[in-house]
């Protein structure tokens, strides 16, 4: 018999290197805003980075910007891309308009495929804000419900305007909570608010919002924009190995015990001094 030709296998750098094109691929088709199937405008998501901050809007004004399910992945895909660049070291994420994001596009929910819909979520995880390196923050311009109240407590730090809407908005549609709102909310306000909000979707204003803790920081709507920029360079400042760091420590700690996460900060510290990330940001500090 003649001998086969033989084929090897791809190495573990080979396999490395073609999911990290595959991954470039898709997220520059994303962030370019090139829909799959052709029924969303080009620019659902709109991406841009200045001054060190990635900036991503949500861009459906006409709408609130209601959330499609084929924005998901452009969205994702801007999260990584802003993770992927080293010219970024912040990443804000605002809506188009007068709203943040109004929750789901009721007129895709109708003809939505679910089993299509449940692949894309199992495939393509939708916390990418919480996994992301950078610090996110959430400029809450508007209305916000649903889904988009999920987007927005995914973010680390969030700022409103005094009369945006907030709402969880999925007990009057016949919905449940869903990208782990339930958890974020009792996360930030503790099991008895989470419950109200939950069970009454009543709208609160931003005010109130800040007042319950769900957003850190009230802006005037005329000086939102200038408010989040002005913090995310205070951010920016900082060390980025520090801020990567923090972010995972709060996220892992919640769900740990003080003793843990005693430990665990050790362990974190003793890293950091080890990798001389102390002294460089010192010296920068000190040359500031």
């Amino acid at each position: 018999m003649p001998a086969r030709e033989r084929r090897d296998r791809p190495t573990g750098s080979d396999v490395c290197h073609w999911r990290a094109t595959l991954d470039r691929q898709r997220t520059d088709r994303y962030t370019r805003g090139v829909s799959d199937d052709g029924e969303l405008p080009a620019e659902t998501i709109r991406y841009g980075v200045e001054d060190e901050i990635a900036t991503i809007t949500f861009n459906r004004p006409e709408r609130l910007n209601a959330f499609a399910d084929d924005m998901a992945s452009r969205y994702l895909g801007a999260l990584r891309r802003a993770d992927d660049d080293p010219t970024v070291r912040v990443i804000v994420i605002t809506g188009a308009g007068r709203g943040f994001c109004a929750g789901a596009d009721f007129t895709r929910l109708e003809t939505l495929d679910i089993d299509e819909v449940r692949r894309r979520a199992l495939a393509e995880p939708r916390d990418v804000a919480m996994r992301v390196n950078k610090p996110v923050i959430a400029a809450v311009n508007g209305a916000v419900a649903g889904i988009g109240l999920a987007h927005a407590l995914m973010a680390d730090v969030r700022f409103t305007v005094p009369d945006a809407k907030w709402t969880t908005a999925f007990a009057k549609i016949g919905l449940v909570a869903e990208l782990g709102t339930a958890w974020l909310l009792t996360q930030l306000v503790g099991t008895g608010r989470a419950l109200d909000l939950l069970l009454s979707a009543r709208t609160i204003t931003g005010t109130e919002a800040h007042e319950y803790g769900l957003a850190q920081f009230v802006s005037e709507p005329g000086s939102l924009t200038t408010d989040v920029r002005a913090y995310a360079r205070l951010l920016a400042a900082n060390d980025v190995h520090s801020l990567a760091e923090l972010r995972r420590q709060v996220r892992l700690d919640a769900g740990r015990s003080f003793e843990q996460a005693w430990h665990d900060g050790y362990d974190r510290v003793f890293a950091a001094l080890e990798r001389g990330r102390f002294r460089d940001a010192r010296t920068r500090v000190r040359g500031a």
